[in-house]
């Protein structure tokens, strides 16, 4: 070996296999043929096939192996595939079960999602697109609810909240609610309407089945319930329902609900419920109002004041819509309904019977058979038990004739509820 190449000794080859030689080795081909050195002598001396030595003599110096280009199945029809993937919504599986059916071809799930790859960040910016356009002072609000648990007396409770927004200033209004129910949706819009001073010209909403009785997702066809049209029709805003499972669709991703619970509701504690009403007014007036909007980079009651408060529809001088709650319920043992966590007494005849709710001007009117059978003030608080003496009259007295033990024919006389007056209060835990 030539002492002026190197170390590189004799380079022997597998039998049969050709090894692909390193960049010292091939520069050590070139060198003896820029000698004068034939193909032959050159792999004699080391060590290699006369193959490989003309290989690299015809590259002219050293090359990496390149990966052959392998004929894919899918390479015919990728661009059907991926028009079925889009059409399909990102379902591989049925682009599959579609390739076989009408391309006769046979693969796997595997190699379907491996072709798709590339459309799949495509297909997910597709779903989160929102069309964004801006309307214009006092034409729209939308209105959401959402729940949360708070902490409220040491308990965390389950609060309902009530979000509109109006469309143009983005002004924020939020009311807190027991429950989401027709009711408090009407309620929670119609406080909204005397905070901003007016209603808009449309209404935007979820399709909550308080308010949405049905809607046809390729007709687009609406039938609002009898009351929330009566609502609208009774302040003069037309309701508008967004796309089935499409909340997007509503224009502008404003998420009033999400905002609320993250700024003016996450880690705050309250002692009553009348706190967090009262830290909701507050916040909608030091912190929704008076921030920078991200949008408009505006303050949204800077924007209401300027533009927005003088097109909305004025109240008129209107009484409220809402003015009296019919709710059916079912007097329990402790001869009690219960509305909103509380519980209101009434005579303990009628325990087991169904009585109706009536809630208006700040008082409770239970009626049985149109009669009414009792009246209390409405409580605010919760969990509370408001009881008149007068519904437990004549209980340690009564005797009624049942049936046989277990409702079997026959049966005989019993005393019930032969305990005193004051037992029964007790238990209760009445107030006077």
């Amino acid at each position: 070996m030539d002492p002026n190449l190197g170390m590189i000794g004799p380079i022997r080859e597998e039998s049969g296999r050709e090894i692909m030689r390193t960049p010292d080795e091939v520069t050590a081909i070139l060198e003896l043929q820029r000698r004068g050195w034939g193909a032959k002598r050159i792999a004699r001396e080391l060590g290699v096939s006369k193959n490989t030595v003309k290989r690299y003599l015809q590259a002219g110096g050293w090359r990496p192996y390149g990966q052959p280009a392998r004929r894919k199945r899918l390479d015919e029809c990728s661009q059907w595939v991926a028009e079925q993937y889009l059409k399909h919504h990102g379902n591989a599986d049925v682009v599959r079960q579609e390739l076989q059916r009408h391309k006769g071809l046979q693969v796997s799930l595997r190699t379907i999602e491996r072709a798709v790859a590339p459309l799949r960040r495509q297909l997910r910016a597709s779903d989160l697109a929102t069309v964004r356009f801006e309307t214009p002072p006092g034409h729209q609000t939308q209105a959401d609810f959402g729940q949360t648990r708070v902490p409220i007396g040491g308990e965390p409770t389950w609060v309902f909240l009530c979000v509109l927004t109006l469309g143009y200033s983005r002004r924020t209004f939020v009311m807190p609610f027991h429950h989401e129910r027709r009711d408090n949706w009407l309620e929670g819009m119609e406080a909204a309407g005397r905070h901003f001073g007016g209603f808009t010209e449309e209404m935007l909403i979820d399709n909550g089945r308080q308010l949405v009785k049905h809607h046809d997702r390729q007709t687009r066809e609406v039938e609002f319930s009898e009351t929330f049209r009566a609502f609208a029709a009774y302040w003069g805003f037309r309701p508008r329902a967004c796309a089935p499972f499409r909340a997007r669709t509503k224009g502008k991703d404003e998420n009033g609900v999400g905002y609320v619970k993250h700024n003016a509701i996450a880690g705050h504690t309250f002692d009553t419920w009348e706190a967090l009403e009262a830290h909701l007014v507050w916040w909608m007036r030091e912190v929704a109002d008076v921030r920078i909007h991200g949008t408009t980079g505006e303050r949204p009651i800077e924007r209401f004041l300027r533009d927005e408060a003088q097109v909305l529809r004025p109240l008129g001088g209107k009484a409220p819509f809402v003015q009296v709650r019919e709710l059916v319920r079912c007097v329990h043992s402790d001869l009690c309904v219960e509305l909103e966590t509380n519980h209101y007494s009434v005579p303990w005849r009628y325990i087991g019977e169904q009585v109706h709710l009536r809630s208006e001007s700040g008082e409770l009117r239970i009626l049985y058979a149109g009669k009414e059978i009792a009246r209390h003030l409405l409580c605010g608080g919760r969990r509370q038990r408001i009881v008149d003496p007068r519904h437990f009259e004549g209980v340690s007295v009564i005797k009624a004739q049942t049936a046989g033990p277990r409702g079997v024919a026959g049966g005989q006389v019993r005393d019930e509820l032969l305990r005193p007056l004051s037992e029964y209060e007790a238990v209760v835990g009445g107030q006077g």
